[in-house]
């Protein structure tokens, strides 16, 4: 069942798969309590609902014995233009990915009710998951043997770095599982150094100063203290990425026709951008991860790196 189930999931082409038994992440648990007592994840206060559950898969869906983890690369062939507003690389497909990679975790369960039957699933409950409920996916995935997750948060792959989507599918059978791979960051820190509101520290993210969270989570307004040093990014942030030597080293772009770039967003230059109108936001970006910002929060950002640009232009004369 291993076996078929990892290679069933290649052949559906996801770019890597994993399986960890399920059981209870007791030092994510106590991590997570003192992050989330600290108030590291700012407005984002469904983090703090179901804890028991985020920490326990066998309590989110009982039964749960196995955990399947897939990866499907989303590194684009293309950049954007030099002065254009920085959209993360994770939301350049024409599709949201959610919607990508649920299709794809369907047809893997499909395939394995049908070798292996039906009882493999808890029918009474979700029990597949893409970013939608109280699940830990990276743990899950440095378990299933993927990779580790490195000082940036982030799951670092073998062979692929961390540009990547994360499924999970929970079975309620046992079966063979991937050992974990050993953390391979060593003493670097360029993540760390190069994060320009210092989110990072420790082994930790503090979602309050993220890039990446000010520019998409957060319903209010970008304190004054960051607004100078988003860096460009106007929807997310891939600067820790970008630094690692890992992702310098594994990533190439993706070959998912599926992930097919937005391409207004690899041709649009800052004028472009500055006059989009909300019926065009919604023509472009009704079906791209985009969307869930909004038009005006999006706006909102892109007016606001351009008004620190000016002022620092003044600031040297």
């Amino acid at each position: 069942m291993h076996n078929f189930i990892k290679k069933t999931a290649l052949s559906l082409g996801f770019d890597a798969c994993g399986i960890a038994r399920a059981e209870e992440l007791t030092e994510d648990k106590t991590f997570l309590k003192l992050w989330l007592d600290d108030g590291k994840h700012g407005e984002m206060k469904y983090l703090a609902r179901n804890f028991e559950k985020r920490t326990d898969p066998r309590l989110l869906v009982p039964g749960c014995k196995s955990v399947v983890v897939v990866l499907m690369n989303y590194f684009p062939e293309k950049k954007q233009p030099a002065n254009a507003p920085i959209i993360a690389r994770y939301a350049y497909s024409e599709i949201d990915y959610h919607t990508i990679m649920k299709s794809k975790l369907n047809k893997l369960e499909t395939e394995i009710r049908q070798d292996y039957g039906a009882s493999c699933f808890n029918d009474d409950c979700q029990h597949l998951f893409v970013d939608s409920a109280p699940v830990l996916e990276r743990r899950w995935a440095q378990r299933a043997g993927l990779g580790w997750i490195g000082k940036h948060t982030q799951l670092i792959a073998s062979e692929i770095g961390s540009y990547y989507f994360i499924g999970i599918l929970m079975l309620n059978t046992e079966t063979e599982y991937d050992k974990p791979v050993v953390e391979r960051c060593g003493s670097c820190r360029r993540c760390i150094d190069a994060c320009p509101t210092r989110a990072l520290e420790n082994g930790s993210l503090d979602a309050r100063r993220c890039i990446s969270y000010l520019t998409i989570e957060s319903k209010n307004d970008i304190p004054e203290e960051f607004q100078d040093k988003l860096s460009g990014c106007v929807w997310g942030c891939d600067i820790c990425a970008e630094v690692c030597p890992w992702n310098k080293k594994w990533s190439v772009p993706n070959s998912h026709q599926e992930l097919n770039t937005v391409g207004q967003i690899t041709e649009w230059k800052k004028e472009n951008w500055a006059q989009m109108n909300e019926t065009e936001f919604n023509r472009i970006f009704g079906k791209s991860a985009i969307k869930r910002a909004g038009f005006r929060k999006l706006m909102k950002n892109i007016e606001m790196i351009e008004k620190t640009i000016s002022i620092v232009r003044l600031c040297i004369k």
